[in-house]
């Protein structure tokens, strides 16, 4: 028996209790004359504004006002109760600090509120948006030592405009003004409103940026409002330049020269004027590119391919960050800064200085694994990482990488096969594409072209082994921070089996002496395999951009085989399956899509969504699809409540085998669909209730496996799950631990596959059987 000391008894014991009690008055610890305030409300006085507009601007003002009330769940307040209830602590550290202002609350009180300043800040966001006569006025209603504020908002009529007006004058800046006034944000018969108003100002700046006027601010830009012009409430807009605009903010400038410190160094090289190195020894001229490079570290050419101004040219904001993004994405750079220095005031022109500093070329990264699965396999991996940045001085990456790992069958059955993997990888990454055609890309990121190959060895005893050859080329290429392409011109795989126990056929075949069961579905594991040709996947994502609602997609393609099975008349069905180097080659086409929907509920909360839609289908030199590009369902990234790979395919009944043999189910079909509510708890403590369904399905029939085919009725065979999770955000890696059951299993009875009626939570049988934990790195999806 665990015997807790008085500390850790407090703690558990207050943070239980908290959410009970905390219903008992949080005012009794209050002083005498103090208040708590319990919040803001807003009422407007205004017949003309419909009650979706009165909604909008009431959030948006609740939002401007301070403070904010003690945060509540459920009418509750225990965080507060927590607060009052721990003593002051002596020091600010230890256990009662940390309860007491980590955990806790500082009461809010109505003292704390000025009324004042919150009027203040009403009438000033309802001006800015529009409403030009606003007044605002506040009353308190207090009760049982709760006090709440009530602000009254009389808006009056919001102005709209009723004109926009672009002075016009003979400078170059009013002229490249007029050339955009067309597509101004500011719209007759819009309401007046300070953020559209500000966008303007970004709108025209971002304009005059990229047509050379490099000092111009939007602050350059006033917008007058003129609502004396009728006697309705409209105003009368004017944009234009304010009188006190700078000269060289008006002026227009061109490139004279590009200069590049490819190896700088603050702590070493001797600054100039601006803070510019003035020691440009040893400058090699490449297209018009100044290159201080001494001691030779880059080839010219990729500072060609990388920066897009040349001499002449007008000053453009759009090039001007392209050529930085292009060159933090080479990869190689640990710094990169940007100077644009006068040359020619005369004439407008100034010269253009990238100062970049190398990262070290090489590293060398060892890393150490620890892993477990639902499938009774715990293991670790030890990776030997080692890369080179700059291979062939054109900013070439090159990565090699050795691993061997280990899995281990804990628990499960008892006829334990262990797995043990050892290989190698390396991958040459060209920052450009390689081709006999030319390829433009306007892109902040630079393409790149992939050359990989690779060798595993896996072994899993008593059964079999394989060797597994791999190589690719291809491209990489990004349109933009959504769009990103990748098209492998070939991609090969060879998989040669060695060492095939008897133990394993004698799974293939069959043995009745043994209730053992054949099972020909297993051959396709160990047969020699040959898979080759093109692979191409497209990925969109916005779930980088702070919005509510964000999206992700990824489409794959894969085809197999296809010329060379067209070419050389292979048929398996008709028995004319070919070969290459001995070894018959696969033929199939395969895509997936992944899509995947993110709703924001609030600062704390996500609603997570996932669906998952593959089909693989062989023809020609195939009847089956490899076993290698099969899918699989289950895991701690898929249906959480069935072990790694052994749910499906469709209504087939993994039972028959037998039960000591551990196998993967795979399908031709995949459909599966996840959902996760996630919220935050405390800090890095986060929870999640999700749900997942799904399974995997064969395009043929498999009399091995009965049940395995896709057909009409594959509604009945979905399988259905779901759990409740922990996450630790440690922000440099996420700790995932998943609990889940299942709640639909398609290889029961048709009528019976709901598990409901048969939970027993009193059973450890159920518990041991029904209830899968996942531990896992990173969210699902």
């Amino acid at each position: 028996m665990i015997k807790l000391n008085n500390s850790y008894y407090k703690i558990v014991t207050t943070l239980s209790l908290a959410f009970l009690i905390s219903s008992c008055s949080n005012t009794k610890f209050l002083q005498e004359g103090q208040m708590l305030y319990t919040g803001a409300k807003i009422n407007i006085k205004n017949d003309t504004l419909s009650k979706k507009e009165k909604s909008n601007l009431k959030e948006a003002i609740q939002e401007q006002l301070r403070p904010k009330p003690n945060s509540s769940f459920l009418g509750l307040r225990p965080k507060l109760y927590i607060y009052n209830i721990t003593k002051e602590p002596k020091k600010q550290k230890g256990i009662g600090y940390w309860l007491k202002y980590k955990i806790g609350e500082k009461p809010v009180l109505l003292g704390d509120v000025d009324r004042e300043f919150n009027k203040k800040i009403i009438v000033n966001y309802s001006e800015n948006k529009g409403f030009f006569n606003a007044k605002a006025s506040s009353d308190t209603i207090s009760k049982n030592k709760k006090a709440q504020v009530i602000y009254t908002l009389k808006p009056g009529a919001r102005y709209l405009i009723s004109k926009v007006n672009f002075p016009e004058d003979s400078t170059v800046i009013n002229s490249e003004i007029q050339s955009i006034k067309d597509k101004t944000f500011l719209k007759t018969g819009n309401p007046s409103d300070l953020d559209i108003i500000k966008a303007e100002r970004e709108r025209i700046d971002e304009h005059l940026k990229n047509r050379g006027f490099y000092y111009f601010s939007p602050d350059n830009i006033i917008v007058q409002a003129d609502s004396t012009v009728t006697k309705k409430p409209e105003v009368e807009l004017f944009v234009k330049l304010k009188n006190n605009t700078p000269a060289l903010a008006k002026d227009q400038f061109t490139i004279d020269k590009t200069i590049v410190f490819a190896d700088y160094d603050i702590r070493d090289v001797k600054l100039g004027k601006y803070g510019v190195p003035y020691n440009t020894d040893s400058v090699e001229i490449y297209n018009n590119i100044h290159i201080i490079d001494p001691k030779n570290k880059f080839k010219p050419k990729i500072f060609d391919r990388t920066l897009y101004f040349d001499k002449g040219d007008l000053y453009n904001r759009t090039d001007h960050n392209l050529s930085l993004n292009r060159l933090i994405s080479l990869g190689v750079f640990k710094f990169v800064k940007n100077e644009f220095i006068v040359s020619d005031s005369l004439n407008h022109q100034f010269d253009a200085y990238y100062l970049l500093t190398p990262r070290p070329f090489q590293s060398l990264r060892l890393e150490t694994l620890g892993k477990t699965n639902s499938a009774n396999y715990t293991g670790g991996e030890v990776n030997l990482n080692w890369t080179h940045r700059n291979f062939f001085r054109g900013a070439e990456q090159l990565k090699a990488a050795i691993y061997g790992a280990a899995d281990v069958q804990v628990g499960g059955p008892k006829d334990a096969n262990n797995i043990v993997r050892v290989g190698a990888n390396a991958q040459l990454s060209i920052p450009r594409i390689v081709a006999p055609f030319r390829f433009h890309s306007s892109s902040a990121y630079v393409p790149r072209t992939n050359i990989n190959i690779g060798y595993e060895y896996l072994s899993r005893t008593q059964l079999y082994t394989l060797h597994s050859f791999t190589t690719s080329f291809g491209y990489l290429w990004k349109e933009n921070e959504r769009k990103e392409h990748e098209l492998k011109i070939l991609d090969v795989t060879v998989v040669a089996p060695q060492k095939v126990t008897e133990k394993y056929l004698e799974q293939i075949k069959g043995n009745p002496s043994k209730e053992i069961p054949a099972n020909p579905s297993l051959q396709r594991v160990i047969d020699k395999q040959l898979i080759f040709g093109p692979t191409y996947s497209y990925t969109y994502t916005n779930t980088m951009l702070p919005k509510k609602n964000t999206f992700y997609y990824k489409g794959s393609a894969d085809l197999a085989g296809t010329i060379t099975g067209l070419v050389s008349g292979a048929d398996a069905k008709a028995g004319k399956q070919k070969e290459l180097f001995n070894i018959p080659f696969s033929q199939y086409a395969k895509m997936e899509h992944d899509f995947r929907y993110y709703r924001k509920v609030n600062d704390k909360s996500t609603i997570a969504t996932r669906f998952i839609a593959g089909i693989g289908y062989p023809y020609g030199n195939s009847m089956t699809m490899p076993y290698v590009k099969q899918f699989f369902v289950g895991g701690s990234n898929s249906i959480r409540s069935f072990r790694a790979r052994t749910l499906g395919p469709g209504s087939y009944d993994p039972r028959i085998q037998n039960a000591s043999f551990f196998f993967d189910q795979s399908g031709d079909i995949k459909l599966e669909l996840n959902a996760e509510y996630r919220a935050n708890i405390y800090k890095f403590l986060n929870a999640a209730v999700f749900a997942d369904a799904g399974n995997v399905w064969l395009v043929n029939e498999d009399l091995t496996r009965p049940g395995g085919k896709f057909s009409k009725d594959f509604v009945k065979e979905i399988a259905v799950g779901a759990g409740v999770g922990l996450r630790l955000d440690f922000s440099i890696l996420i700790l995932r631990l998943d609990l889940a059951m299942p709640l639909r299993i398609p290889y029961y009875e048709e009528g019976d596959r709901w598990t409901f009626n048969k939970i027993d939570f009193g059973s450890s049988a159920w518990r041991k059987d029904n209830l899968i934990l996942n531990i896992a790195i990173g969210y699902p999806f």
